[in-house]
Formats: structure tokens, sequence, C-alpha cells
């Protein structure tokens, strides 16, 4: 008997695969159990088409990202903070001083998006990643003066 899953399933695969299993199994219990549907052509024809949807749907948010990549990639951010000597400032710049700077440009981004593997604790030019999309990731110039 050919099913196509509804949710994952860790033994046979993942939601919307159309597998082979056998008989009982999906007659007594992948079917009332609502983990799969049977796999007759109207499904198969319904499936190919929602599959289709979120292809075209993922592709437009990857697109989008872009964008907004290219953006930020055009801007450069300026972050002031009291130093005192060699360069070192007071406290230091995070996730949440960048996002603010961001927001002054026009440019709406989460924070968690914005990678620092620690913060930054001194004066000069840094080059920050910014993770948009699991495939998109742009970056960002910020500038870190004396106030």
């Amino acid at each position: 008997m050919k099913v196509i899953l509804i949710e994952d399933i860790p033994s046979l695969g993942k939601m919307g695969a159309l597998v082979k299993v056998a008989d009982g199994y999906g007659r007594n219990y992948l079917i009332p159990q609502g983990k799969a549907i049977k796999a007759t052509t109207h499904n198969i024809k319904i499936l190919e088409h929602q599959t289709k949807q979120l292809r075209n749907k993922i592709d437009k948010i990857r697109k989008d990202a872009e964008k907004l990549a290219k953006r930020i990639e055009a801007v450069s951010c300026t972050v002031a903070k009291p130093a005192g000597d060699e360069e070192k400032i007071f406290g230091s710049v995070t996730s949440m001083d960048i996002e603010e700077s961001l927001k002054v440009e026009g440019i709406e981004v989460d924070r968690k998006k914005i990678i620092l593997d620690e913060p930054i604790k001194t004066l000069g030019i840094y080059t920050v990643p910014i993770k948009l999309h699991p495939e998109v990731t742009a970056q960002l110039k910020v500038w870190v003066v004396k106030a």
C-alpha cells in the first residue's frame, strides 16, 4: 500500500513523502491515527500542488532576504560609546546596540539574527554577519567611535 505522510515519522520518512508500507500498517495505524493518507491519484496531485506552492513561498522569502542583505551591506552603522585609554570602551557594543543603529537607518532586523561571537570592547571598524535566512548572510560594517 502506498501512502502520503502527513507528519514526520522517524522510521518511514518526512512529511509529504510518498512511501510504500504494509497494508495492515497503513490501514490499521497510519491512516486512522491521521499520520498518513492513501496515495490516490487525486491525493498525489494535491501533494504536488502544495509542494509547488511551498517552493514558490520559500523562493519568495529567500529573494526578500537577499534584497534586505543588499540594503544592509550598502549602509554602515556608527555606534558612539565613551572610551578610556588605549581605545577601550566603557561597557561593550552588543547586538542590541547594532539593532538600534540599524533602526536609525530604517532597517528592521531582529537582534537574534545578528551574530556576535562576543561583545565588541574596543574602538574600531568591525564587520558583523547578520543571518537573515539559512542561505543568506549579510555583512554589516560597524564603526565604534568615541562619544
